[in-house]
């Protein structure tokens, strides 16, 4: 895996966290336990803190990043689909996020929401608790999820961390 410090800023990563060989992390991150960082995805903690709670998998690809005034945070149970861009916004537990989607500063997730496969959601703008956010920009379809959505993909993924984490080994 590709961890770097960025002058004192060292990323901080539980020991039971998997980060891809071909992942990168950069500076002020902490990653919970029993998250995944996947192939591709950079996550660069220059400008502000980046935190990601326990069980989040970061798939394939995406982009998490922060600014000097809004820190990103991402919670628990968390999903962040493959090619994905979070930035400077908030998600909290059991949110997905879905692939090729944006996040921008400010934006906030609540707990069980759906933020749909390629939406952009503008900064400022909240998605409510078991609330989609569907398009470009995004439109939001409250209420139209249930509390338990999002629990096959964070298990799934925690344990194929855990598999990755302990198995995984190069070959060539």
């Amino acid at each position: 895996m590709a961890v770097y410090a960025l002058g004192d800023l060292i990323p901080e990563i539980h020991e039971t966290a998997f980060v891809h060989p071909d992942a990168t992390v950069i500076g002020n991150v902490v990653l919970g336990a029993g998250s995944s960082v996947w192939p591709q995805a950079v996550i660069r903690g220059d400008d502000g803190p980046i935190v990601i709670g326990e069980n989040t998998s970061i798939q394939d690809g995406a982009v998490i990043h922060t600014t000097a005034f809004t820190p990103t945070k991402i919670g628990s149970n968390v999903t962040v689909g493959h090619l994905a861009h979070l930035e400077g916004c908030i998600v909290h537990d059991w949110a997905l996020v879905g692939s090729g989607s944006i996040v921008l500063h400010n934006a906030v997730i609540h707990e069980h929401a759906l933020v749909g496969g390629a939406a952009m959601v503008p900064g400022g703008v909240e998605v409510p608790r078991c609330s989609m956010a569907l398009g470009v920009p995004a439109k939001i379809r409250e209420g139209v999820l249930d509390e338990f959505h999002a629990r096959l993909n964070v298990d799934a993924y925690v344990a194929r961390g855990e598999q990755f984490r302990t198995e995984m080994r190069r070959v060539d």
